[in-house]
């Protein structure tokens, strides 16, 4: 996730991705792959679920084009999820058998949060992708948690064609300009949590001018809570840190930007050199 270039990771870093295919669109995959590979490359790639089962069927193609093994988990009794416990097998196999520097989980399901907590503990960092339903628990858990919606490049849901009545209806009832959707700097400012974190995160990264750099303050945010811009409706940390208004921001020598807690009365008027 984009923080002004702070987290350039060397490909050779090895990730394992794990899909609950139960849970994850097959039309998301390739968005994730690409955003994965800001990481490092995911060498191992496994999908979890009852490949016999019609739910799943969109996924076969997808298993085969981006080279991803399917593990096959038979629903052994009604109302048990079989496939939740062979991923968190396989997971913990995996962080004691291979040399991985992270691990990507792919599911809504909270469930898992005790196996990214462990995976942490361990001194790995998690990656998650989920739909809005996500709770919580497994959103703070992982190292950063993205929304599968927020994903560029993800293949838009198939829809029946409409007919030409249809859309003619449509067209006059839609309004002649529709805004573009923008972050709401007052909604941002509202949200305690994310106000809280961004301050710490300036705060933890300040010089003694009372100004931290932009990447630096990025990664200390990503060290408190797995906050990615683009779930606010935002590029990057500094469109994130403009947006809420509670900042000021400039631009240094080289063209590094620079941020500071408006309420910091202390600091420079500008970063010294």
């Amino acid at each position: 996730m984009e923080i002004e270039n702070v987290q350039r990771v060397t490909p050779d870093r090895k990730i394992a991705l794990l899909i609950d295919a139960d849970n994850v669109s097959h039309g998301k995959i390739a968005a994730m792959l690409a955003e994965l590979s800001k990481y490092g490359t995911a060498n191992i790639r496994r999908a979890y679920g009852n490949w016999a089962s019609p739910t799943l069927k969109g996924w076969k193609d997808k298993l085969h084009d981006f080279a991803i093994r399917p593990i096959q988990q038979f629903n052994y009794s009604t109302g048990k999820n079989a496939t939740d416990i062979a991923l968190v097998i396989d997971a913990m196999e995996l962080l004691y058998t291979q040399k991985l520097d992270a691990f990507c989980l792919a599911s809504s399901d909270a469930d898992f949060t005790p196996l990214v907590m462990q995976l942490r503990a361990n001194g790995h960092e998690v990656y998650g992708f989920g739909e809005r339903k996500t709770p919580s628990p497994f959103v703070n858990a992982c190292t950063t948690f993205l929304y599968l919606d927020n994903l560029d490049g993800a293949e838009p849901t198939a829809s029946t064609p409409e007919s030409p009545e249809v859309k003619s209806t449509k067209a006059k009832a839609a309004p002649k300009s529709a805004p573009s959707a923008k972050p709401a700097g007052k909604l941002l400012a509202q949200d305690t949590k994310l106000v809280t974190i961004l301050r710490g995160a300036v705060e933890a990264a300040a010089r003694d001018d009372g100004w931290a750099a932009m990447s630096a303050a990025g990664s200390a945010a990503k060290r408190q809570a797995p906050i990615d811009p683009r779930n606010y409706g935002v590029k990057n940390f500094p469109a994130l840190f403009e947006a809420i208004g509670l900042f000021e921001i400039v631009k240094g020598e080289g063209g590094h930007s620079y941020v500071a807690d408006k309420r910091n009365k202390y600091r420079t008027p500008k970063p010294t050199s």
